[in-house]
């Protein structure tokens, strides 16, 4: 499975947002010049945050995007399933039903296959461990530098 770029500069906005430890609204281009992104794709992605209740969004001159909940109460899995959305990767077709693999074959398709199984536990164990993953947890392993940076850029520019 590939997720697409919007998870991972959801991510970056929230933990920005998280970092800047302010309530003021960060416009989105503002996001857009500092990670050197489309604004118009990434106010798509951002709004779909604000949809799932990660991101509250203000419009007007002073508007923009600010975390909805604390950093603790924001998983990696929130961000992923609102951007993503919530349907699972793999999704089994039977396919071991179709051509000459299905022909007489009769009870042996009742249960799930082998393939389906383990896919399904290896998704359950991936959302497992970003539901146990918060925003504040990245926070955390960030090198106190970068933190620093961000706040005085994001404060020098008046976000």
């Amino acid at each position: 499975m590939r997720m697409s770029e919007g998870v991972e500069w959801g991510l970056h906005c929230c933990v920005t947002l998280a970092w800047l430890e302010d309530t003021r609204p960060v416009p989105i281009q503002r996001f857009a010049e500092w990670f050197d992104l489309p604004p118009e794709y990434l106010k798509k992605r951002l709004q779909a945050l604000v949809r799932a209740g990660v991101l509250t969004s203000t419009t007007g001159a002073r508007g923009g995007f600010t975390l909805a909940r604390a950093p603790e109460q924001i998983t990696l899995m929130d961000v992923v399933a609102a951007i993503e959305g919530p349907d699972e990767a793999f999704r089994c077709t039977e396919i071991r039903q179709r051509g000459r693999s299905g022909v007489g074959a009769g009870r042996e398709f009742a249960s799930p296959c082998g393939v389906s199984i383990a896919m399904r536990r290896a998704e359950v164990a991936w959302r497992r461990e970003l539901s146990a993953q918060t925003i504040a947890d990245v926070m955390a392993a960030a090198p106190p530098a970068s933190v620093r940076r961000t706040r005085r850029a994001f404060s020098v520019t008046g976000a």
